[in-house]
Formats: C-alpha cells, structure tokens, sequence
C-alpha cells in the first residue's frame, strides 16, 4: 500500500494492511522517518466493519490494489475451503486461497510470503493447475540451493564452452518452460549478482543464455516464494527495491500454523488421506482429545512439521503427543531478545540463530549423515549444504 507523504524524506513502505476478524488493521513500520498524520507519528488504526479503507480518519491518501478490496469487509470473505490441495476454514487462509483464485485466472507475478512449512510450494502448483497454463510446464528452481554461477546457468542456460565443464549446450529454466510457469522458491536467497539479471527477465520477458550475445523470447509465468521479510530486506540493502516491486504485482501472505489452529483438524483428515492412513489410525489420530493437543502446539515448523509428526504417529502405531520426538532440537535455554533494534533486524537475528541451532542439532541426531539428516527434515540435501557452509558447521 502506498502512501502520500509531504515530507522531503520518506521510507520506502509507509503503510501494511492486515485481514482480522473484525476488519483490517492498518500499521506504519516503525523505521525512519516514519509516517507522520498533521505532526503526529502514526503508528496504526483500525477500519469498521462493513466500510472501507476510507473509514480511517487520516489526512493521508490510501491506494489499495484491487486484490486487497476483500480485506475490510468481512461479510466478502470467500466461502471455499479449498485450494489445490490446500484445505482451510479460519478466514486467514480463505482469503488466501481467495487471492489464489484470483491471481490464477491471469499471467501476473505471484510472490508468496510465509514462514517455511506453510505450503507455498503447494499454493504455487495449486495456482499453476488452477489457471488456463495448467496444460504447460510447472518448473521449480530452488535458489537457495545453488552457488550464484550454476544458478545463473539452472535459470537461462548456457551455450557449449560458456565456461570450464560446459560440454555442451544447455536450456535454462525460463526457456524449458516456455508457456507455463516457473516457481521459484526461496528467492530471498537470490544472489545480489543475479537480482539484476533477474529483473531484466521480468522487465523484458526475454533471457541470454550464458555465452550467448542473442536474447530469446520467452513466455512464462512466475511464481515466487520466500520465508523471509522482503520489505525488511529491501530497508538493510540486501535486495534490490526494483526487483521486490516486479515481483509482488500480486502478493499472497500464507499464514503459519499458529495464526489458524481451526485449521489443523482439516489439514490433519488431508494428510493422513495422503499418507495412506487405515480407518482405524485415521480414528485414532483424528480423536477430539489429540485434535485439541495437536492446536496447542507452537508447530514452529508449520504443516511440514506436523505432517512429518503424523507420519511418526503412523510409524509408532500411536498418538504420540506434539514436540515429543523433536524436543532434544530444541535450544537448552532462551535467547535473550535486544530490543534497542528494529524488529527486522531482531527477527534476522533470531532466525539465523536458529538455523544454526536446527542444523546443529540436527547432524548431531544422525551421527553427521548429510543424507539422512536432509530426508529427515524434509530438506533438500543441496540446500542442507549451503546452512552448513553459512554458519561454518561441519558435517
């Protein structure tokens, strides 16, 4: 949402808006200078029900994208309960599956944001299948999974000799899958050499295989995703403001697990379906005292952890309670929090550590085997690596 402001000096996102129950809430960022209604910092504000963004009483103008039309009105929110694979009934996730839809019946630029384990690879493929390319390639490139160099090569390919190895031509992402869609996960972890080139793609629907002086045409839809903070990442410099705004045309939060525990009895019916659960096991995991149990936890892991939690359940025969088997990955005590920094940079913070931490612990559970440390947490066993090498841990 964009905002106007008299100031000489404005932050680059002055304004975020969020679906409640009650409406929307309206919130300035707290970084500098801020945003300031007749000399007063404003921090944020509340709509009524049943009115528009316009029943704010700010001086300011509001701008909302027609995808955000839904969230001050309670009485629009979708009915569905179903997305692709994707089940819900809290109204967080309706909506989402409501922008889903939406941005499915068109070619637009997709960027999902959530926390890892929420489903964004799921609600890519779900938006694919549901749109008229559903007949095309569906292509994913995980970049955080990559070095910058076989990245680049993995998104628009190279010609025979571009560089040492290079034996042969090869086709990049982007021209494989001409006329469908790429997703391209963890774009957070984009390498700052390539945001450009990426841009250019976007900007002008064409790529240059490496090695190559010719461009080529492509016609390609793309789906982005990322668990990290873009906004907050644009702000520290560490990805590129241009880049950010060709992704989000239309941006899709996905809640995590712990914002929609109604959730959790839907999604648990959808899992054990998948899983391949007898009848019996399906009654017993599906019982309103494990139910209740399973909504109490904290699942930091989101649907991926508790899918993998109902998979140990089948394994041991039993209703195991939540946290159980990964209790030993977590920390032995609690970090302390400073909050003399911005909530981004504590968030940052708080998240490489417990990377760290997970890795850690986790190659200590399986005796230091890569592979079987990654099977185990549902990694991909490349990207496995790549913590390892950032927080300078050995396998």
């Amino acid at each position: 949402m964009k905002m106007s402001n008299q100031g000489a000096a404005v932050s680059r996102f002055h304004c975020g808006r969020k679906k409640e129950h009650k409406g929307a809430r309206m919130r300035a960022p707290g970084e500098r200078p801020g945003t300031f209604v007749d000399g007063v910092r404003w921090r944020q504000a509340r709509t009524r029900a049943g009115s528009g963004a316009s029943a704010v009483s700010l001086s300011a103008r509001c701008e909302a994208r027609d995808a955000d039309v839904a969230l001050a009105h309670p009485q629009m929110l979708p009915e569905r309960a179903a997305f692709g694979e994707l089940v819900a009934r809290s109204a967080a996730a309706r909506d989402s599956f409501e922008r889903m839809e939406r941005a499915a019946s068109c070619s637009a630029t997709v960027l999902l944001e959530g926390e890892t384990g929420t489903g964004k690879s799921r609600a890519a493929l779900a938006i694919h299948r549901a749109g008229p390319r559903a007949g095309a390639p569906f292509l994913v490139v995980d970049c955080g999974a990559l070095p910058a160099n076989l990245l680049e090569s993995e998104l628009f390919g190279h010609e025979k000799g571009a560089f040492t190895g290079a034996i042969q031509r090869r086709v990049g992402a982007f021209e494989e899958a001409d006329g469908g869609t790429i997703f391209l996960d963890e774009i957070g972890e984009l390498p700052a050499e390539l945001q450009p080139k990426l841009l250019r793609v976007l900007e002008n629907r064409e790529i240059r295989r490496l090695g190559s002086n010719t461009h080529q045409a492509v016609n390609v839809r793309v789906i982005a995703a990322t668990h990290r903070d873009l906004r907050a990442e644009v702000q520290a410099g560490r990805f590129r403001a241009d880049l950010y705004f060709r992704l989000a045309v239309v941006g899709i939060p996905i809640p995590s697990l712990r914002e929609r525990p109604e959730d959790i009895p839907l999604i648990v019916e959808r899992i054990l379906a998948g899983l391949g659960a007898t009848p019996a096991q399906a009654e017993s995991l599906t019982a309103p005292g494990f139910l209740a149990q399973l909504q109490k936890s904290a699942w930091p892991g989101n649907v991926r952890e508790l899918r993998n939690h109902l998979e140990r359940c089948l394994v041991f025969q039993s209703a195991l309670p939540p946290g159980g088997a990964g209790a030993g990955l977590q920390p032995a005590t609690s970090r302390a929090v400073d909050a003399s920094v911005t909530y981004a940079e504590s968030r940052r913070r708080a998240l490489e550590a417990f990377e760290h931490d997970y890795v850690e612990a986790l190659l200590k559970l399986h005796g230091g085997k890569v592979s079987q440390a990654a099977a185990a947490a549902d990694m991909d066993r490349v990207y496995l690596y790549r913590l390892l090498r950032r927080h300078g841990l050995k396998s």
